[in-house]
């Protein structure tokens, strides 16, 4: 298993996470030049590091993005990621579940969609949310038709130590997982729902169902503390990442993204002996086609 990398932004492993202990906006005002700089290099390295990810194929990255509406999601993805080849990266978004989601565990769905070996894989929500909004709506699992006598007490302490040995299972073969919570405040969410009525090229984003979701904050955060809380580990780091702020926030994902691949032990592979002796042969016979 890969080493967490140390962030102020890494929720703890000991379950002893407060959102009293995190912040929604930056640390310190920094120029939004720097900003850019940073995330321009920070994207850069990241391609080279994807190429010799893929080369290697012997890991996986698995990146999982959580956060409130309007924190930034997409937003982050686009441009961490923009670097990247397609070819070594696919990203994921998961809406309401189907019918035939509905027919298979919780973890279903999202493990159809694991990246494979060498390449990266995005979740924009995840099985997490069987853990925050089902339960800030926990009317929803009358749609999971479930055994009768599992929906109890004990049962978001079940789906909890599930997605504990599911990552715990994943890490172990190879699947590097990082998980982001794009913390925003209450406040700036506000403003960027009005930022998008105000901009008619914005207006697709926005549904009045988001605005009636800000009705139950307290209960998000409850569950999202919990959630974090429970399921932060060496192995499947949480990173609750301050959002107020869209440049300091892409920056500082970017930079964990590029410490973790820069610490596991991967290398283009070597070519064999035998294989490089046949180089000088074939690069006489290409050049001896020239003119």
């Amino acid at each position: 298993m890969f080493e967490a990398v140390d962030s102020p932004w890494r929720v703890p492993f000991d379950g002893t996470f407060d959102l009293r202990d995190v912040s929604t906006a930056p640390p310190e005002a920094i120029p939004k030049k720097i900003l850019k700089r940073g995330l321009k290099r920070a994207v850069r390295t990241l391609a080279e590091l994807q190429r010799v990810l893929y080369a290697h194929d012997r890991y996986s990255l698995l990146l999982i993005f959580q956060a409130m509406d309007a924190a930034g999601k997409d937003g982050t993805i686009r441009a961490v990621l923009s670097g990247v080849n397609p070819a070594g990266c696919e990203v994921y978004s998961f809406k309401r579940p189907s019918a035939e989601e509905l027919d298979h565990d919780f973890l279903w769905r999202t493990t159809l969609r694991l990246p494979q070996r060498g390449r990266i894989g995005v979740f924009n929500r995840s099985y997490y949310e069987e853990v925050l909004v089902v339960r800030v709506h926990p009317e929803y699992l009358q749609r999971q038709k479930l055994p009768e006598g599992s929906t109890g007490d004990t049962l978001w302490e079940e789906r909890f130590r599930s997605i504990r040995e599911h990552e715990a299972h994943l890490a172990r073969n190879g699947t590097v997982i990082l998980k982001f919570w794009l913390n925003v405040s209450r406040e700036e969410q506000r403003r960027r729902f009005l930022a998008r009525l105000d901009e008619p090229k914005k207006h697709w984003k926005f549904s009045p169902d988001d605005v009636r979701e800000r009705e139950y904050w307290d209960q998000y955060m409850t569950a999202y503390r919990e959630a974090l809380a429970e399921t932060s580990r060496p192995w499947a780091p949480w990173y609750a990442i301050p959002a107020d702020d869209k440049r300091y926030m892409r920056l500082a994902v970017a930079e964990i993204i590029v410490e973790t691949l820069q610490s596991l032990d991967i290398a283009y592979p070597a070519v064999a002996i035998e294989k490089k002796a046949q180089f000088a042969q074939m690069r006489a016979l290409l050049e001896g086609e020239g003119g």
